[in-house]
Order: structure tokens, then sequence, then C-alpha cells
């Protein structure tokens, strides 16, 4: 699969890259794309959620109302579930929601997400760029030159604080280095913008 160059401007710049068969055509592994996306979403989870159960609601222990002779249920304590103020029975508690995937699946999803992308012709090659200056208005510019709409990503090949500070203002627009790119960023997107740079870093990743 070969993709033309774009400069900033969105004109063409004659030159032409060829994207690797096994990253970039592979045939998506679905289930291997759901665990990793599973996976992201778990670890974004703190797990600090809480409630108190019924020995740990602060309140008195005694018995509320005699046992018999009121013609209502026997009651023993207040802190019962049953009671408004009462502790929760099977309350969440503290807990850890990560979990193991293979480094070879990750990849796998990865291959996956962008063989999609890149057979919905959603995948764009751009020239190396920066700003001297974090500038919103010039980041936004350049979409705009590109005719790009929706959710964008940005691959770019290292961290680069200028682009960086220039598009995180932007709603729909995410921006990630080349080594750091994910299965759900890449599925989370609409179109994603590979600076020219980081087609190299990707393909060394993914096809080792």
């Amino acid at each position: 699969m070969e993709l033309s160059v774009l400069n900033i401007k969105g004109e063409d710049t004659g030159r032409k890259v060829t994207l690797s068969d096994a990253v970039f055509g592979a045939t998506p592994n679905e289930h291997a794309m759901y665990l990793d996306v599973k996976q992201y979403l778990a670890n974004q989870r703190q797990g600090t959620h809480k409630s108190k159960e019924r020995n740990e609601v602060a309140g008195s222990t005694k018995k509320i109302k005699k046992q018999k002779g009121t013609g209502g249920a026997r009651a023993g304590s207040l802190k019962a579930p049953l009671f408004v103020g009462g502790g929760r029975v099977f309350g969440p508690r503290p807990r850890n929601y990560s979990f193991k995937l293979n480094k070879k699946l990750k990849e796998v999803a990865r291959i996956s997400a962008l063989s999609l992308l890149a057979k919905d012709n959603k995948v764009s090659l751009l020239e190396s760029f920066t700003f001297e200056t974090p500038k919103t208005k010039e980041f936004k510019s350049i979409l705009g030159n590109l005719k790009v709409e929706g959710k964008t990503l940005l691959v770019i090949p290292a961290v680069d604080k200028n682009v960086v500070l220039s598009g995180r203002n932007l709603n729909k627009v995410k921006i990630s280095t080349a080594s750091d790119l994910n299965t759900y960023d890449l599925l989370n997107t609409d179109r994603v913008l590979l600076v020219e740079d980081s087609v190299n870093i990707i393909e060394n990743l993914l096809s080792a």
C-alpha cells in the first residue's frame, strides 16, 4: 500500500511511502482488539469505590424494640440493611481492575486496528513539522488545510513539546508518539495522521 506524503498546507509533496503489509495490511483480529481495549479501559479505573457495610456504620447496637408483641417483624439493630441509614449488603470494596495480556496479543491488536484504518482509507501521511512556539491557531489551520473532520489522532515520532501544547486544547484531537500508540486510541478516531518519520518506528515495533 502506497500513500502520498502531504505537507502542512495539504499539498502533495510528490513523495510516496510504501506501508508494510505485515502491519497495515493484515487480517484484523476482532477478539484481540476487544481484549486490548478492555484492558486499557480497566487500567483507567481507580477502583477506590467503597460503601459501608453493617459492621462499619456508626450507630447504637441497642435493640430498637422488643422481640415480640409489636405486630411487626423482629429487629435487632438500626444498622441492619433494611433500615434507612443502615449498612449496605455486599457493597463495593476497593479493588484493582487491571489484568495481564500477552505482548504478542497486544501487538496483534494494534496491527489489526492499523489495518482496519488503512483499509478504510483513514490513514494520511504528513511530512515532519514543528512550531517555534505553541500555537493552537496554527495547529488548527493545518487540520483545515488537510480537510480533517471529526476525531483525529496525530502520531509523531518523538515528543515535541510545542506540537503537543498546540494541539492539546482541541477537543477532538489526540496526539501520541509512535512508541506509545495503543489500540483504544486507534479505534476511537475518525482519521489518523502519521508524521512520515513515525512510520518506520511503528513498523519496527510491530513487525519484529
